[in-house]
């Protein structure tokens, strides 16, 4: 079998890796919590109550624990089940264990995908369902899952172009490992389409249901007093006009500061905050913003700014959505070269917020496309064209009206994926009874 050729470069394939990851480990940092659970011991995992069905669901970090919010909301008021929680990365336990631990029955971090370990936190957990959300794909999970005769659901998959062409080049071999899936849940249509292509089970059971990530909760914008109680932390005027960028990657830090400060004089009232994608980058950060010329502050030296700050580094994990609220103009990261990908659109969507990313969302093909075309987002093509973008919208408060209303309306026009899915949930639980 497959498996055991897996199982055998498993261990090689951890040991080469694990100086990388170690080091991601230092520079994140918080990886003592929940270590055990990655050898399979999930300390304090409440028995299985008679009549229940549990279902574990995994998702690896921040992005897809919120996504799965109105999910876990929704299965909680289902008396006859409950659910067991895993992440993987530090930061998306911190956000889990703040934001969903209330929704779950038991959260923790999900053990590394190696024989012992896996078949350890199966014996314990012992679920009647599992679900993998986006590209969560483990070959052991899997096939213990198999060999129990418990269903695996695949949750708003998803597949990058990038992805896409890798899984392409071996799609036989994985097949031999993904085949079991019971189904597949995609969240769009492109991405049902790749699924087929790559051919790991039946057509028939590869489902669209939409992407979950488009039935955020949509907060209701801020207060005239909340806003300027949140720009009076940053250190900025009430009356500031705030541009964000949101999960910004390496060299788009200091394109935005560069537009800001050409924009400044004209726009005085032109403020900055920078949500950087991973908080740990503080030092990388540090040094752009010291040779900028511009009075600075970072979140995590404390939240309260000095007056007069001008550009606000937020480098703190799980706040994105609540500091996005009070944007006037959102910059979405990853997505100007050398970057690619792009990171997630639809909060800031939801929210009624006039968009500006790069070139390549190819992470999000199917939203980004309607965003642009009913005229809710703008693209650049380089750092070099995001204060002429900027201006423009700027310059027409009616133009970055029908922008934020058009956002929001492609959100709303695009939801039911939680219903769908629950659906899903609901037939696979019965088909295992």
């Amino acid at each position: 079998m497959m498996i055991f050729l897996y199982r055998l470069l498993y261990l090689p394939g951890l040991l080469i890796g694990l100086p990388y990851y170690a080091f991601r480990m230092w520079r994140r940092g918080g990886y003592r919590t929940g270590f055990s659970n990655r050898f399979g011991l999930m300390a304090n995992l409440p028995p299985k109550c008679k009549d229940v069905k549990r279902i574990w669901i995994q998702a690896v970090s921040v992005g897809e624990l919120m996504a799965i919010r109105p999910l876990l909301k929704e299965l909680q008021k289902e008396p006859a089940v409950e659910v067991v929680l895993t992440t993987t990365t530090s930061t998306g336990l911190r956000v889990l264990k703040e934001n969903l631990a209330d929704l779950v029955i038991w959260n923790g971090v999900f053990p590394l995908d190696f024989w012992p370990f896996s078949r350890k936190a199966w014996q314990q957990i012992d679920p009647d369902l599992a679900v993998l959300m986006e590209g969560e794909l483990w070959p052991e999970h899997i096939h213990q899952a198999n060999i129990r005769q418990i269903p695996v659901i695949l949750a708003n998959a998803r597949l990058s172009d990038r992805s896409f062409q890798r899984h392409y080049k071996f799609r036989k071999l994985a097949r031999c490992y993904f085949k079991h899936l019971s189904i597949i849940l995609a969240g769009s249509a492109s991405d049902r389409r790749r699924l087929v292509k790559l051919n790991w089970v039946e057509s028939e059971k590869i489902q669209l249901t939409g992407n979950l990530k488009l039935d955020v909760e949509m907060p209701e914008s801020p207060s005239s007093e909340s806003r300027a109680t949140m720009l009076g932390e940053f250190g900025m005027p009430e009356e500031s006009w705030l541009l964000i960028g949101s999960s910004t990657w390496s060299s788009e830090e200091s394109a935005l500061i560069d537009a800001y400060k050409s924009l400044k004089e004209k726009y005085p009232v032109l403020r900055l905050l920078i949500v950087p994608r991973h908080a740990e980058r503080k030092q990388e950060l540090q040094a752009v913003v010291t040779t900028k010329d511009v009075a600075f502050h970072f979140r995590s030296n404390s939240k309260q700014a000095p007056e007069g700050t001008e550009v606000y580094v937020a480098d703190t994990t799980g706040e994105l959505g609540m500091l996005t609220n009070y944007a006037d103009i959102v910059f979405v990261g990853k997505s100007i070269p050398p970057n690619s990908g792009g990171q997630t659109p639809v909060e800031a969507a939801a929210m009624g917020k006039p968009l500006i990313f790069g070139p390549d969302m190819s992470n999000f093909k199917d939203i980004s496309r309607n965003l642009v075309k009913t005229g809710a987002a703008e693209v650049i093509q380089s750092g070099d064209d995001l204060a002429s973008k900027i201006e423009e919208l700027l310059s027409s408060p009616e133009h970055r009206e029908q922008m934020g209303n058009a956002a929001r309306s492609v959100i709303l026009e695009s939801r039911g994926a939680t219903r769908r899915v629950i659906l899903e949930i609901k037939k696979s639980l019965n088909q295992e009874s």
